[in-house]
């Protein structure tokens, strides 16, 4: 895949990502996607964004470099940092600058 924009996961909120261990996976939902404050850094290739993911288990993953497979973007690695619980598990987010 190219260099990942906000618009590739824009239609994707809602959906779910699986974190591939091999022979398991941990499934995760993309709650949210949002634009960030530009840095005004010239040549930039993208625009910054955020991910907000959510699990539903109250195991938290360390922050690091995952392979996530979705139905619609296919397979990809992204640094996900555990960064809330609540009720409802962990929430994990996720930073393209």
């Amino acid at each position: 895949m190219e260099i990942v924009t906000l618009g590739h996961f824009a239609g994707c909120v809602g959906s779910s990502f699986d974190i591939d261990f091999g022979q398991s996976s941990v499934p995760l939902t993309l709650a949210e996607a949002n634009p960030l404050l530009e840095t005004g850094f010239p040549g930039m290739r993208r625009s910054p964004f955020s991910l907000i993911f959510r699990s539903g288990s109250q195991v938290v993953l360390p922050q690091k470099l995952y392979k996530l497979k979705n139905a619609t973007l296919g397979q990809m690695e992204i640094f996900l940092v555990p960064v809330a619980r609540d009720k409802a598990g962990i929430v994990y987010q996720a930073i393209f600058n």
